[in-house]
């Protein structure tokens, strides 16, 4: 990873389907914000990982977690999202940025690294993992991957657009605007694309109680729940879930 390359993981209490969902127990005594710190940790330094998250007073927590595990902490503007990573990029001099969202906790750590060497050798804009369509997975409920951005990128967003869609959502104004950004799609593989139901994001307590039965059982086999074929393997195996998950992306449209 580049020296002005970051990770920048969006994180705070504030939700409001589940307030504090990446603070609540989720595997043994971790956090699903621990738990992403622990594999990201053990792949990239410490100090390139960032958690951006709010000056709210719930947010001590976030910012104590994260100092716990040795990571940098950002405390920036709560509503407007796209200010919070500019802020952090700019308080810590990156010129680039892995953007990760702390609401998935089966987040593949050898896509990022993949990701993270794609940029490195890119002069592209933005890039993320795609379905064969074109749609960039953060549109979609799969979980499992991140994206890359560069700075200049999200400040001329900031200059161009005040409508609060894509300050909020920090990338969708540049993949809605591929005509103005230089856009780099790596396809997910096929296998994965065809699985439609798969919802390993966490939005709500359905969500999380899902999830953190799928989390322990896939350890309990010995698997790990940062490879995708492990996680598709187990959910082969338990296609219980997929009813429920189809049932979480009707009702928590993207």
């Amino acid at each position: 990873m580049h020296e002005k390359t970051g990770i920048i993981i969006q994180a705070r209490t504030g939700s409001s389907r589940l307030p504090k969902k990446i603070v609540l127990p989720f595997y043994q005594d971790n956090c699903v914000l621990d738990i992403l710190l622990l594999k990201l940790s053990s792949v990239f330094n410490s100090n390139k990982i960032v958690v951006a998250t709010t000056t709210n007073q719930s947010d001590d927590l976030v910012e104590g977690i994260t100092l716990r595990h040795g990571c940098m902490v950002f405390r920036g503007d709560e509503t407007d999202v796209l200010k919070r990573f500019i802020d952090a990029s700019d308080f810590y001099g990156y010129n680039k940025i892995i953007r990760i969202c702390a609401d998935n906790p089966f987040l593949s750590i050898s896509s990022v690294a993949q990701l993270c060497n794609e940029f490195d050798s890119s002069v592209a804009d933005y890039i993320c993992y795609a379905t064969s369509s074109g749609i960039p997975t953060i549109k979609t409920h799969y979980g499992f991957w991140c994206e890359a951005v560069k700075v200049e990128a999200l400040k001329k967003i900031n200059i161009m657009t005040t409508e609060a869609i894509y300050h909020e959502h920090v990338t969708n104004f540049i993949y809605s605007h591929r005509d103005i950004f230089d856009c780099k799609l790596l396809k997910i593989p096929c296998e994965i694309e065809n699985k439609q139901n798969i919802r390993m994001t966490l939005d709500t307590i359905d969500d999380f109680n899902m999830l953190r039965e799928i989390y322990a059982g896939i350890i309990d086999l010995g698997r790990d729940p940062s490879e995708i074929n492990d996680v598709v393997a187990y959910l082969e195996c338990h296609t219980n879930y997929y009813k429920a998950m189809k049932e979480q992306i009707k009702k928590n449209k993207k």
